[in-house]
């Protein structure tokens, strides 16, 4: 009786620990949500690629042509669209690195490190995110004039190099993904609190890393109430030379269209690479469980 038992348990916990395997209903699922999530996408390079009057019509194409090529030489003939995508790159990178960065440095000391007055700054951290952004625009601005910023990528860089919601989403994911054993174990061995940091820390919390850097690249490439205000039209950030796009008492949506779509595709890049690093992070540590 006990074999018995004993192999229908082990045959219970095999069918348990199998995958489900998918239906066709599973497939007609994945391919609604498919459809409908890249439709906006596709339906801007068919608007690229036609006039006004065209998708005015009774019976709006719903095919791209080769026009959207000479719409896009036109968009960017109107707006400084390649400069203000450089200066995008810059900034969203810099920010990028420098909010990873110090957010993740800060999760860390709000999470594994005991100071005095952790819980009161944390909260004050926490705090800051209720603040609206608006309420510091003038003196910001006033600041950046007085350091001679204005009017300069720099000044668009420097206020957002860390966030307090970066550093509370990884000192959560720190305080659950990074046992204290392990840290203790890396003081053991005679490490200090930044060899812990770069051997032990690092390497757990990447795909929190690759989660923050993803929604701050996003966060950044996307702004632009910050940006107009700083920068002029001579020195702009790709969102703020869209506006260029859109001048006149009927602007031609096809070429407004064209312009997105050219500040769109680095976007498209960053989130593919990004979005396989943290597949392949979250299979790490579901391999590793």
């Amino acid at each position: 009786m006990t074999a018995i038992s004993v192999l229908r348990g082990v045959g219970k916990s095999s069918k348990a620990g199998r995958q489900m395997d998918a239906t066709w209903v599973t497939y007609l699922l994945l391919g609604i949500v498919l459809i409908v999530s890249v439709f906006p996408l596709y339906y801007t390079i068919v608007m690229a690629s036609h006039t006004n009057a065209e998708m005015a019509a009774s019976t709006p194409p719903l095919l791209p042509n080769g026009s959207i090529f000479g719409n896009l030489k036109k968009a960017l003939d109107l707006a400084p669209l390649n400069k203000g995508l450089f200066n995008s790159l810059i900034v969203s990178s810099c920010v990028t690195i420098g909010t990873v960065a110090f957010s993740t440095l800060a999760g860390f000391a709000f999470a594994k490190l005991s100071f005095r007055g952790a819980g009161m700054l944390l909260a004050f951290c926490v705090a800051t995110m209720m603040v609206p952004m608006q309420m510091g625009v003038i003196p910001l601005y006033m600041l950046m004039s007085k350091w001679g910023m204005a009017d300069h990528i720099s000044a668009v860089i420097l206020p957002t190099l860390v966030t307090a919601f970066g550093v509370f989403f990884m000192r959560q994911y720190i305080s659950s993904a990074v046992p204290d054993e392990l840290i203790d174990a890396g003081y053991m061995d005679g490490a200090g609190p930044f060899r812990v940091f770069i051997s032990i820390v690092v390497p757990a919390v990447r795909p929190a890393m690759a989660v923050l850097g993803m929604l701050t690249f996003l966060m950044s490439w996307n702004d632009f109430f910050w940006p107009i205000i700083v920068l002029s039209s001579q020195n702009p950030t790709v969102q703020v030379s869209f506006q260029s796009l859109a001048t006149g008492y009927a602007p031609q949506q096809s070429i407004v269209m064209a312009g997105t779509l050219y500040g769109t595709v680095p976007v498209l890049i960053v989130f593919a690479l990004l979005g396989r690093q943290i597949v392949g992070g979250i299979m790490q540590g579901a391999v590793k469980g």
